[in-house]
């Protein structure tokens, strides 16, 4: 008998049916030579502490370094305090018997690290010995189910994937443990006071943010603005300085040649200038991109996004949702024309759909040397229907980004006028000669200035215009913005970094905070120990957020750029590097931040004493 084991339920029955077995036991499903069983995500985890013999929270335990980790049953929380979950059990019995009388053990849970750590704990906690073939495949449609079985892979080939998991999944208790009892312990053990790898420094960029935007002091500066006029269009200019000073400000603004001021002709054209300039397109949407332009036009959450992403993908509609990368490969682009071909009657995408068909597909997304475990988010060409509102926004966004990363460049001419009329003035305009991919979603850009004018009209340089109008504004200095789900998901691509190219920040996400899997969770983590909250959009920290911010911020656990380089680390492992070195540092570094933390506890004491906390 062969055995098949997914991730969850749903999956394994999805499997199930594509082979059209279907005799339903407790725990599985079999038929046709095969039996399909299933997980609940993660039925094992990495034992707690007092599994080790470390008993309380008491400093003399610290650094907790055990020496082999052990693998508990998945607990959850009842009147008694924490218990096996009886269901967990159960299953991983069904699965124990399952493996014993298979002939062949073939892994169906997800691609990817996680998949693979679910899988590989149940394995050795159940210390099977057989080998095993890895079902690889990058949508659920029956097609790649069938082409996926027909082409196994040895499950030896994965295991460098394990290990990068394993060592992610030690490495973030070793952290994860230790520095919350330091930090817990030495504030009085009053409170629990969370610490992580990846939580923490994602903790102290929202807390920085905010605090950096609590104390700007704004600024009053001043600009002179004037409108023009040619063949009836009127246009407007601004000074090229800005003047802190309001005396000097009024006397150079009385220096305009306006025509309210006796000047007709006020405004001497000295330059023209007008660029073309081609923007190309966008890449494909990997999870992360796909969950901040969620965030932005519908406010979605990440978690909402992922969950939302991966029910399309259970429903064959989309590729695998958690990918981490925005390109795909001659092979899958091959098939491209034929994907874009089914969405010629969709109501929105349809004209543009049908245009493609027309000319040669742009290639920028095309680059097989950075697809990783998976290609980019796709639309699978299934037939979409019944949809909710929620899921037929997410899948609008996979199909348009689709059509808008193999559509033409946008063409756009960018001028600028320098205008004099006693002072220097510059006007700013662009005209979309061609909107190319920018006529999928007809959207303007986003980061257009406030100054910039739609359109400007023809002028050539001496050429005298009419100043119609002229103003003094007053402004002031602005801060940055409080971080929101899409720009901190933006923010942990680069570890803080201010990176605006799409491509340099892909190139920096091997060491970014969290990978595009988890960034979700680590926001709910967040919220859940109560140390960010929602407000509207934003993601603001809470008291007790910042209390444990101002303990951290200058210690290692708090350094985004670090643990961006434990991520690179993680990455390496994939690619064959020492488990062994990786091991001995994460050590070296929890012994490091443990000792940080037992010393700077005590100061933080006094910020808690009158907050509702959670107790230990």
């Amino acid at each position: 008998m062969k055995i098949v084991i997914a991730e969850k339920p749903s999956v394994g029955r999805e499997l199930a049916k594509v082979f059209g077995a279907t005799t339903r036991k407790d725990g599985y499903i079999e038929g046709k030579g095969y039996s399909f069983t299933w997980a609940f995500g993660h039925l094992l985890q990495l034992a707690p502490p007092q599994d080790y013999g470390f008993i309380g929270w008491r400093k003399q335990h610290l650094p907790m370094l055990p020496a082999k980790f052990k693998l508990a049953v998945r607990k959850i929380k009842t009147k008694d305090g924490f218990v096996e979950d009886p269901a967990v059990r159960k299953q991983l019995d069904t699965i124990k018997r399952l493996f014993d009388k298979a002939t062949e053990i073939i892994v169906a849970t997800d691609a990817g690290r996680e998949g693979e750590l679910i899988f590989r704990y149940i394995y050795y906690y159940l210390k099977c010995k057989k080998p095993f073939k890895r079902l690889w495949i990058s949508s659920q449609t029956d097609e790649a189910i069938k082409d996926g079985f027909r082409n196994l892979k040895p499950g030896t080939d994965y295991d460098t994937l394990f290990n990068s998991a394993h060592c992610r999944s030690e490495s973030d208790w070793l952290v994860g443990m230790n520095a919350t009892q330091a930090l817990s312990i030495s504030a009085g053990n009053r409170t629990v006071l969370s610490l992580g790898r990846v939580q923490t420094p994602t903790l102290a960029m929202i807390c920085a943010r905010f605090l950096e935007i609590k104390n700007f002091v704004p600024q009053t500066y001043y600009q002179i603005s004037i409108q023009l006029i040619k063949d009836e269009q009127i246009f407007k200019a601004v000074s090229v300085s800005n003047y802190k000073d309001k005396e000097e400000a009024e006397k150079l603004f009385a220096l305009v040649e306006d025509v309210a001021s006796g000047f007709p002709t006020g405004g001497n054209i000295t330059a023209v200038e007008a660029k073309p300039r081609k923007e190309p397109p966008p890449l494909l949407h990997d999870l992360s991109s796909l969950q901040q332009e969620a965030n932005k036009k519908k406010g979605f959450t990440a978690d909402q996004t992922l969950n939302i992403l991966q029910n399309l993908y259970e429903s064959k509609l989309v590729s695998y949702p958690r990918t981490g990368s925005r390109y795909i490969g001659d092979d899958i682009f091959a098939g491209v024309p034929d994907l874009i071909a089914k969405f010629i009657h969709h109501p929105d995408f349809g004209k543009q759909a049908q245009f493609l068909q027309t000319i040669s597909l742009n290639k920028r997304s095309v680059n097989a040397k950075k697809v990783t475990d998976h290609h980019a988010v796709l639309p699978t060409g299934e037939e979409a229907y019944g949809l909710s509102s929620d899921k037929q926004a997410i899948y609008d966004m996979v199909v348009g980004r689709m059509i808008e990363a193999f559509h033409q460049e946008c063409l756009k001419e960018i001028t600028k006028i320098t205008v004099q009329s006693g002072l220097t003035f510059v006007a700013n305009g662009t005209v979309i000669r061609s909107a190319g991919w920018r006529s999928v979603f007809n959207e303007t850009e986003d980061d257009k200035k406030d100054e910039d004018n739609a359109a400007l009209p023809k002028v050539t340089v001496g050429e005298q215009l009419p100043v119609t109008e002229k103003s003094l504004l007053e402004k002031q200095t602005k801060p940055k913005s409080m971080y929101n789900e899409a720009s901190l998901l933006k923010a942990l691509e680069t570890c803080g970094k201010e990176i605006e190219d799409e491509e340099l920040r892909y190139a920096m996400k091997d060491s970014g905070l969290g990978t595009p899997a988890t960034r979700a969770s680590i926001i709910e983590t967040l919220i859940t120990r109560e140390y960010i909250t929602r407000e509207k959009r934003n993601l603001v920290p809470t008291t007790k957020g910042l209390a444990v911010y101002e303990v951290v911020k200058d210690k290692q656990i708090a350094q985004a750029e670090l643990t961006g380089q434990w991520e690179k680390r993680l990455e390496e492992i994939r690619s064959g590097s020492s488990v062994k070195d990786f091991k001995s540092e994460i050590t070296e570094y929890t012994k490091m931040i443990t000792n940080e933390l037992l010393i700077a506890g005590a100061t933080i004491s006094h910020k808690l004493e009158d907050k509702k906390l959670e107790k230990v």
